[in-house]
């Protein structure tokens, strides 16, 4: 999942996108709503974590553009004022979803889990597919009913391949859904990465390589 944190708090942003890395989601930090209008018109996230005070442009003006562009992002968003009214502006604004200030990280987390489900087609909530058996919101992995314990990018990117139901995932789209903007474009840690995941998966092989095009599952 590829989420976009928009916070002028910078240890606060900060924060938000080290926490939500460590549940296996590519994460950017803007600080300000000029630059996240500008990130939101070449990458296309599947969550935006949006603050409403922002400077430059205003978190209410971010969603509102995003909106009138048919952005199919989903836009969560934060803020101080916590009351019944500030939270139908905000959703009458085009958030899909609004957390008060101050939060519990780990209902941030399921919030944003669940909107990126919304972005994305309906799937079921576990995913099966070759005999593997991997459950997003447990981080849990099983083949045959055994249980493989995968890195954060291995995860990520074999929910990526399972949720393409057998279509080919590119090394550019793993790359936008499992790494962030600071990832060099020509590096090999795909392939690395698809080298380790094929290991730990076992026999018989279940990722096959399509030359010069990506993977499938």
């Amino acid at each position: 999942m590829r989420v976009l944190v928009v916070e002028d708090e910078r240890v606060l942003a900060d924060a938000i996108a080290t926490g939500l890395r460590r549940e296996a989601m590519a994460v950017d930090v803007a600080y300000d709503g000029g630059s996240a209008l500008e990130k939101t018109s070449y990458i296309d996230y599947d969550v935006i974590v949006l603050d409403r005070d922002l400077p430059v442009v205003h978190g209410d003006e971010v969603a509102r553009r995003l909106v009138e562009q048919r952005s199919a992002t989903r836009i969560l968003m934060l803020t101080a004022a916590g009351d019944v009214d500030d939270k139908v502006e905000g959703l009458g604004l085009g958030a899909d979803d609004y957390l008060a200030k101050p939060f519990v990280f780990i209902e941030l987390v399921a919030r944003v889990r669940a909107l990126g489900r919304r972005s994305a087609p309906a799937l079921p909530p576990v995913l099966e597919r070759g005999g593997i058996r991997l459950d997003p919101g447990k981080r849990l992995v099983e083949r045959d009913g055994k249980e493989i314990v995968l890195t954060k990018k291995e995860f990520a990117v074999l929910e990526e391949l399972m949720r393409a139901e057998g279509a080919v995932v590119s090394q550019e789209d793993l790359l936008d859904k499992a790494w962030d903007e600071n990832i060099d474009p020509f590096t090999n840690v795909v392939r690395v990465t698809m080298m380790t995941l094929r290991k730990k998966l076992g026999e018989p092989q279940v990722i096959e390589t399509v030359p010069g095009v990506g993977y499938k599952l």
